[in-house]
């Protein structure tokens, strides 16, 4: 009994010096992919894009911001062509960029270039596999 008590309190504190964690992340991942009109240019979908990228820099809670078109060889995309993913510090960051000036102006851009037809947005807290 002893050795096993001993053993757990290795195996825990071997997990603390190398960094393996036994909690789920609070990270949130915001999913957003964009069906664009036909009549969306790629200087427009450009120019969204790249106004989407700016707020990174502009708000902020965002770890991170990946971006990228649709290649599934699958076909089933249902003509949603553009996915955008930010990484959130955690659902408050994500909560804080929902009404955030900077959110909204982009929101207004689109509207502006009347470009989208549908979007389509998932969000949700990150489980990590280790």
């Amino acid at each position: 009994m002893k050795t096993q008590l001993l053993i757990l309190a290795a195996l825990a504190i071997s997990a603390g010096i190398f960094g393996f964690a036994f909690k789920a992340s609070t990270q949130v991942k915001h999913v957003v992919v964009f069906k664009y009109k036909p009549s969306a240019t790629p200087e427009q979908i450009e120019q969204v894009s790249t106004a989407f990228k700016a707020l990174k820099g502009k708000i902020p809670g965002i770890v991170s911001f990946e971006y990228g078109t649709n290649n599934s060889p699958e076909k089933l995309n249902k003509g949603f062509t553009h996915v955008y993913l930010l990484t959130f510090t955690d659902a408050a960051a994500r909560d804080a960029y929902l009404p955030h000036t900077e959110h909204k102006k982009f929101g207004e851009l689109l509207g502006k270039l009347g470009v989208l037809e549908e979007p389509f947005v998932v969000d949700f807290e990150v489980q990590e596999v280790r």
